[in-house]
């Protein structure tokens, strides 16, 4: 288990997206070390944190998928999401982010 700890939600306004993206960049650059080739991760920091689901997933596939396509030993990356709703708003975030590339 690599643990990453997520910023609560403010608004917006202290950085919360940065400390967000870094929260997601941290582990599989952890996982490499070891050298795992997969990771799974939960919506970091959308539930009692209160960060908005929308903006988290961007951030979260951006910085996953974009840490990924650039060469790894991490060859899979799973996102463990508590709702349908949770999985719908990812996979629109993942078509996006595949739409742009």
């Amino acid at each position: 288990m690599i643990h990453a700890v997520g910023p609560v939600w403010h608004g917006g306004s202290h950085d919360e997206d940065r400390l967000l993206a870094s929260a997601y960049a941290t582990s599989p650059a952890v996982a490499e070390e070891r050298g795992l080739s997969s990771i799974a991760f939960p919506s970091i920091s959308t539930g009692i944190y209160g960060f908005p689901i929308e903006r988290a997933a961007r951030i979260a596939i951006e910085t996953v998928a974009g840490r990924l396509a650039v060469g790894s030993t991490v060859n899979e990356a799973i996102f463990v999401l508590f709702s349908d709703a949770d999985l719908a708003v990812f996979s629109q975030a993942a078509d996006r982010w595949t739409a742009a590339r």
